[in-house]
Order: structure tokens, then C-alpha cells, then sequence
């Protein structure tokens, strides 16, 4: 178990970890380099690219949809 001293400087190190990570983000926030909203990783291809969206044809919907409610029912009649 941790003293209650180490707890102490490992929670003071934290703080000040955060106060820098704050100030840095702030100066690039400034610089227009970062967006001031926090959001998560974008979905991205190996070379930095944005992805894109792959579309499903109507007949591949179909065959998706009518294979979930083959399993839906049978997950059903197996319930009963």
C-alpha cells in the first residue's frame, strides 16, 4: 500500500502533468493548428486519408436482411 506522502506526489505530479498539457494545448488552440472541441480520432486509411464509405447494393441489403430475420427466427423457435 502507498504511504500516504507518496500518494501526496504522485497526485502533485499528476496535477502539474495536467497543467502542462493544458497550457500546450491552449497555445496550439491559439494558433489555429487544433480545434478548441474535443473529439475523438477521426477513421483513417494507412496513408492519412480519410476513408471512404463503402455502399451496400440494394440486392446486398436484401440478402443481410433476410438472412437476420432467418436468424431471428430461429432464435425464436429455439425459445419457444
Amino acid at each position: 500500500m502507498l504511504q500516504p506522502m507518496a500518494m501526496d506526489s504522485i497526485v502533485a505530479q499528476i496535477d502539474a502533468e495536467i497543467a502542462r498539457l493544458t497550457q500546450v494545448r491552449a497555445l496550439l488552440a491559439a494558433s489555429g493548428k487544433v480545434s478548441t472541441k474535443l473529439t475523438g480520432p477521426k477513421s483513417k486509411g494507412a496513408a492519412g486519408r480519410p476513408r471512404k464509405r463503402r455502399t451496400l447494393s440494394a440486392e446486398a441489403r436484401k440478402r443481410i436482411a433476410d438472412a437476420q430475420r432467418k436468424r431471428w427466427a430461429a432464435q425464436k423457435a429455439k425459445s419457444k
